[in-house]
């Protein structure tokens, strides 16, 4: 779940702290896992929710989103225009459509937070390359994402895989930093220049998530008070992990290990 950009120092995680924060990204790699076996057309929003409700409470974890500022649901789950924050209904799932699943949960009071895009059915190639484009974004972003460099790097390596493929990159909603709160500092913008911002350091942990648009980067927000979509009403997709920092590079928490 994304939150609007500052960039401020972070806490250093304890080794305690990131066990269980690995324990809290298999979690959610569970229920993604889970919802993407259960995702059929004809299907509705609220039925992912409850597919992800299960498992969460199969291994025994909390919802980081219920309640969350008032949150009515476990997941968001936004349908195509829509980029991030859609809560789950009555909405039937058609053939075509993109649905992104954004998740959280918490094991021992530390969360873990991740989002896939996945198509509903077959879909078409304008959609397909919007959601190999933003998971390639991720995936230069955490290239970049070890202890010494800078949070503009991460911004940078998003903007400029996603831009050079004609792209839009949201602006107005971010990563951020995680740990005992969903939305811990530093903010994590997905636009920047390389070099500048505060320093990545051993220990810290963020979620970086790419919100990529076929058209404009500007976004509108729903009288729900909740649902975001593009401006344009074009396709967004999203893809979002939780890593901790080393010297090494990345460790992902929310990547599914078993």
């Amino acid at each position: 779940m994304e939150s609007p950009a500052q960039t401020k120092g972070a806490s250093i995680k304890s080794p305690r702290e990131l066990e269980a924060m690995r324990r809290a990204g298999q979690v959610v790699a569970r229920m993604i896992a889970a919802m993407k076996l259960a995702l059929e057309p004809g299907m509705t929003t609220k039925d992912l929710d409850t597919v992800a409700a299960k498992e969460l409470k199969r291994q025994g974890a909390k919802p980081a989103f219920l309640g969350y500022m008032g949150f009515p649901a476990t997941i968001c789950t936004s349908v195509n225009e829509e980029i991030v924050h859609g809560i789950p209904g009555d909405r039937v799932l058609k053939e075509g459509d993109l649905i992104k699943l954004d998740v959280g949960a918490i094991v021992d009071g530390l969360y873990g937070d991740s989002a896939v895009t996945l198509p509903v059915g077959q879909v078409s190639d304008e959609a397909l390359k919007l959601i190999d484009a933003t998971k390639g974004s991720l995936d230069a972003a955490i290239a970049v994402v070890k202890s010494g460099n800078r949070l503009g790097d991460i911004g940078a390596a998003v903007q400029e895989y996603a831009e050079s493929r004609g792209y839009g990159v949201v602006r107005e909603y971010v990563g951020h930093g995680i740990g005992r709160k969903l939305h811990e500092e530093p903010q994590v913008p997905n636009y920047g220049v390389a070099g500048r911002g505060a320093l990545l350091h051993t220990g810290m942990v963020i979620a970086v998530e790419p919100m990529v648009n076929i058209g404009t980067w500007r976004t509108q927000a729903l009288e729900d008070g909740w649902t975001v979509v593009t401006a344009d009403g074009q396709l967004s997709a999203h893809f979002e992990h939780t890593m901790a920092i080393s010297e090494e590079g990345a460790e992902i928490l929310t990547l599914l290990k078993d």
